[in-house]
C-alpha cells in the first residue's frame, strides 16, 4: 500500500534536514492543496501559472525548470498566462476575466486550472480566484485552496525556492506511484 501524501510530505520535510523546517507545521495545509494540484496534473489538465510582478522571476525558473531533460518523468503540460494573452496586465474588470476566461476554456477544452502565485490583493489573482480548482501560493489573504504565506518574510524568496523543489519532487513521487496523492 502506498504512503499517504500528508505522512510522506511530512517524511521528506523531515529528510531535508532542517532545511524545510518551517514547513513542518503547515504540512496540512500544504498536503491539501498540493495534492488536488497533483490530481489534476495526472488527470492531464495543463497548468497555467500566473504570479505577481515580485514573483515573475519564479514564474521563469518553474516554466524552466519543470520539464527539464534531466528528469526520467513524462513532460508536464504548463504554460505562463503571458504566452496566452500578453495584455493579461491590462485587464481590469469582470467582463475582460470572463472574455480570457472563456478563450483559455475554449482553447484548453476545460481541461486546465490555474497556479496563482503572489499576493492576494493583486489584480491578477482575479483571474484564478474565479475558477474552484485553481492552486494558490498565496500571501497576505486565506483562501480557499491556498496555501498561505507572508508577503513580508525576509527569507520568502527562500522558501519560495524550497516548495517548488518540494513540489517537483511530489510531482514526480505521485508520477512514479511512490505516494497516493489521493489520500
Amino acid at each position: 500500500m502506498l504512503p499517504d501524501f500528508a505522512q510522506w510530505s511530512l517524511d521528506t520535510i523531515r529528510e531535508e534536514k532542517g532545511n524545510l523546517s518551517w514547513l513542518e507545521e503547515y504540512r496540512f495545509e500544504w498536503s491539501k492543496t498540493t495534492a488536488f494540484a497533483l490530481e489534476q496534473i495526472l488527470n492531464g489538465k495543463t497548468i497555467i501559472l500566473i504570479t505577481d510582478e515580485k514573483r515573475k522571476w519564479l514564474e521563469y525558473y518553474i516554466l524552466s525548470t519543470i520539464n527539464s531533460i534531466s528528469f526520467d518523468r513524462p513532460l508536464i503540460p504548463i504554460i505562463g498566462i503571458e504566452s496566452i494573452y500578453p495584455h493579461y496586465n491590462k485587464i481590469s474588470g469582470g467582463e475582460m476575466i470572463d472574455m480570457l476566461d472563456d478563450t483559455i476554456a475554449l482553447s484548453y477544452k476545460n481541461d486546465y486550472f490555474f497556479w496563482y502565485i503572489g499576493k492576494g490583493d493583486d489584480k491578477r489573482s482575479d483571474i484564478a480566484k474565479r475558477k474552484d480548482e485553481s492552486y494558490f501560493w498565496i500571501f497576505d489573504e486565506d483562501f480557499n485552496n491556498a496555501f498561505t504565506m507572508q508577503s513580508y518574510d525576509p527569507i520568502l524568496d527562500i522558501k519560495l525556492l524550497q516548495l517548488y523543489r518540494l513540489f517537483d519532487a511530489s510531482l514526480s513521487a505521485t508520477m512514479f506511484g511512490e505516494v497516493d496523492a489521493n489520500s
